[in-house]
């Protein structure tokens, strides 16, 4: 006689509770009751005989066990979407990633550039999920994530993408009000400010004689702070390789030369043994050749 196998709603509560380190946050996603996702482990546990998880604090933290047969789940439930989006009309041979991107990055140089991407690997579908925060979500249930925090737990692959530095920008039109313009004036012109960046250390850089700003808008996402600067809002500190393509179309000016390096890097990251590694690796080493240009 062929062994059972357990049911798929229990398999995939054992899933998301893993990947998720919690019941309760796995119930969510899946639609069900708390008590309902720890009947499923249970009875998974019964009809396995192991302990998948241990209570850790306010986490329920999968054994080596539950781990291991998790991550076997995780894959098989990927090649069964795999299959399932094989079996759809129009998707026959077509990969779909998703993808998890700093929605800084995905909106003033990855969008712009995606149709080179289609062009090359027209095979691979992208669905973009924005992310605003610093550190890397927590749980991972993308196929790529482009963050600015590495994954601090095992099991994935890391890739740094590229070393980034900041300049000041403003748009031609705020510059040709301040006529002869030196960057020792730079604290008298209006300053935008970024959340998560001052302007001491470009001052300090610079040799400009001003402390921190305190007054001018303030935003928390460097896109729509660009957006600003365009308009000619002010002037902003921005990653030079998002400011470059406005930079070469003459919708901003850098302020002088001097740079200083960014807070925070990008990493490209996926899980370990992915079914879509191959689709994976396509879209990291376009995305490289394109910082390379």
């Amino acid at each position: 006689m062929p062994r059972s196998i357990p049911p798929l709603q229990a398999l995939r509560a054992l899933e998301a509770a893993a990947r998720r380190r919690s019941f309760s946050r796995a119930a969510e996603e899946l639609h069900l009751t708390h008590s309902a996702v720890s009947h499923h482990l249970r009875a998974l546990e019964a009809d396995l005989g192991v302990e998948l998880f241990k209570r850790v604090g306010s986490r329920m933290i999968p054994t080596a066990a539950g781990a291991q047969l998790a991550d076997r789940v995780r894959r098989n439930l990927d090649d069964l979407r795999d299959a399932l989006d094989a079996t759809r009309p129009g998707m026959n041979g077509v990969t779909r990633l998703e993808v998890s991107v700093m929605s800084d990055l995905a909106s003033m140089w990855l969008i712009p550039r995606l149709g080179d991407f289609y062009e090359r690997y027209p095979e691979v579908d992208l669905s973009l999920h924005m992310h605003a925060a610093v550190s890397a979500p927590d749980p991972y249930p993308f196929d790529v994530g482009i963050w600015h925090r590495r994954v601090d737990e095992p099991g994935f692959q890391i890739r740094k993408l590229l070393d980034d530095q900041v300049v000041a920008v403003c748009s031609p039109a705020l510059l040709a009000r301040y006529p002869d313009f030196e960057l020792k004036e730079l604290a008298s012109m209006p300053l935008l400010r970024f959340s998560r960046r001052g302007w001491r250390d470009f001052f300090e850089a610079a040799g400009v004689d001003g402390s921190e700003p305190l007054r001018g808008p303030i935003f928390d996402d460097a896109g729509l702070m660009l957006q600003a600067t365009v308009a000619g809002q002010g002037v902003a500190t921005a990653r030079l390789q998002l400011a470059r393509d406005l930079i070469e179309r003459g919708e901003l000016v850098q302020l002088g030369q001097v740079r200083i390096p960014a807070s925070f890097e990008y990493f490209f990251t996926w899980r370990d043994g992915h079914p879509r590694e191959d689709a994976i690796m396509q879209f990291y080493r376009w995305i490289k050749t394109q910082l390379g240009k």
